[in-house]
């Protein structure tokens, strides 16, 4: 018997193109602009909550984009796919936006600024210390890296390689050393050199770690006697694509030390922005920067507007 030649199985979820957040509101929402001006019934409703919570938008932001949607559309603020667009950024812009505090890091008016960077492994942290250097270079400030992680293998050379690069000071310490102490060493050269700025790259644990969390708050009090008002910054470096690890990250750092700031990090590699939402909205922790590369110049400037749009373009 003839073998029998089966036709080859398509996946045809996998080959099904991806829907863009905004796609997928206005399929619920916007079937029709009578649905708009009738209002939004509570299936539709339903859905969109749905839609926001797996974009990864968290429970109270998605309440109060909801909520907020369906009040205007029951008022009939809302009869076009061009009002809801705009309702919907101007709202997510909002939960983002913090009170329009700076979002460059700061410095005191004379001496040194000192700047702790935290975050978990793999975040592209000690980069995004890199990027940080570079920015802050190039807006001539006299820049130096501290590796104040002494445990992991090569997280000094690592460092030491972007400081060369850079052209920056650096300070190291002996491996498997006192982080603290390391600290403690950078501050003070710091101030000898006459350096503006210090960018102390701590060693990458896991948030779950509190003997770890008890030795970044061991090295806030060693540099916070060294300089006055120091640590001037408290940046935790998030990955983007992590989703909801994002929030939990934020909330035990932030029971650990009191952050000023988030870097969101590799945003260039995904879509789904929600989480930035859902952090600004929950823990009041605001973005300063986010990643777009791996280059040193890959390191912009956190513009809520701008994320407002791109959370509902970008594919979900």
């Amino acid at each position: 018997m003839a073998p029998t030649h089966r036709a080859p199985v398509m996946d045809f979820k996998s080959e099904r193109p991806k829907r863009s957040l905004w796609r997928r509101i206005v399929d619920l929402a916007t079937a029709d602009v009578g649905t708009l001006v009738k209002g939004i019934d509570e299936s539709s409703i339903e859905g969109l909550e749905q839609v926001l919570l797996e974009a990864d938008f968290g429970v109270d932001a998605t309440m109060e984009l909801v909520d907020a949607l369906e009040g205007a559309s029951r008022r009939g603020e809302v009869r076009s796919e061009t009002e809801l667009r705009e309702l919907l950024e101007t709202l997510i812009r909002g939960m983002l936006d913090g009170g329009g505090e700076a979002r460059e890091l700061t410095r005191p008016e004379s001496g040194l600024a000192v700047n702790l960077i935290l975050g978990v492994n793999g975040t592209g942290k000690t980069t995004s210390v890199a990027k940080l250097a570079w920015r802050f270079q190039e807006r001539g400030e006299r820049v130096m890296l501290a590796a104040a992680d002494t445990f992991r293998a090569g997280a000094q050379d690592q460092l030491r390689v972007w400081a060369d690069r850079l052209g920056t000071e650096f300070v190291g310490g002996a491996a498997g050393g006192d982080p603290a102490a390391v600290a403690f060493d950078a501050v003070q050269a710091a101030i000898n050199r006459g350096v503006d700025r210090l960018f102390i790259d701590t060693a990458g644990r896991l948030h779950t770690q509190s003997g770890l969390l008890d030795e970044l708050s061991k090295i806030d009090r060693v540099v916070a006697r060294q300089a006055a008002g120091a640590p001037h910054e408290r940046i935790l470096v998030v990955d983007a694509t992590s989703g909801q690890n994002v929030i939990n990250q934020t909330r035990e750092f932030g029971a650990a030390l009191e952050l000023t700031g988030l870097i969101l990090s590799k945003f260039d590699s995904t879509a789904r922005g929600g989480t930035v939402v859902a952090v600004a909205r929950e823990l009041g922790v605001p973005v300063r920067y986010i990643g777009t590369g791996e280059q040193p110049a890959d390191l912009e400037l956190f513009e809520p507007g701008r994320l407002a749009a791109k959370v509902l373009a970008g594919p979900c």
